[in-house]
């Protein structure tokens, strides 16, 4: 079983961007979308107007929380081979609960893709503006960066 990465979140989260697992990168540097061709911290970068991308890591993530912006997965645990979301045997979701209490003022949760989109519906019901991104994966390459950022701007709307 592979195991994931712990929340980046504080009391002043107002937004929340779950993917689905982190790929082998990300597992091995233990560090959100470290895939150099993840478009991830480049989308986040022109959406908050800020060179998130530029920063090393630590400080990338404070900068996000600085912007009320914070980051996980949904997928706690599972089995899998390589990165792709496909792959993704025996998943265990993440204890979504504890998200009321250490994030009061959560107020949208945005999907990385559409694996983790279909955690949508349970945050909906749960009182939380939802919304599901094209994903930022090198494995989507349906759409240009440009196709995706059009949307990845409605996560400050």
């Amino acid at each position: 079983m592979l195991t994931g990465l712990a929340p980046v979140v504080d009391r002043d989260t107002r937004i929340l961007i779950l993917g689905s697992f982190p790929g082998a990168a990300s597992l091995a540097a233990q560090q959100y979308y470290a895939h150099p061709r993840n478009q991830f911290w480049r989308l986040l970068s022109a959406v908050l107007h800020d060179e998130l991308a530029a920063l090393p890591y630590e400080r990338r993530l404070q900068r996000l929380l600085t912007h009320r912006v914070g980051l996980w997965d949904v997928i706690a645990a599972c089995e899998r081979e390589g990165s792709l979301d496909a792959a993704i045997r025996r998943a265990q979701s993440n204890e979504f609960a504890m998200l009321k209490h250490q994030c009061p003022q959560l107020d949208k949760v945005c999907f990385n893709g559409k694996t983790s989109g279909r955690y949508a519906p349970l945050f909906a019901a749960g009182g939380f503006r939802t919304l599901v991104l094209p994903s930022s994966s090198p494995a989507n390459a349906q759409l240009s960066f440009e196709e995706k950022l059009a949307q990845w701007r409605s996560i400050i709307l």
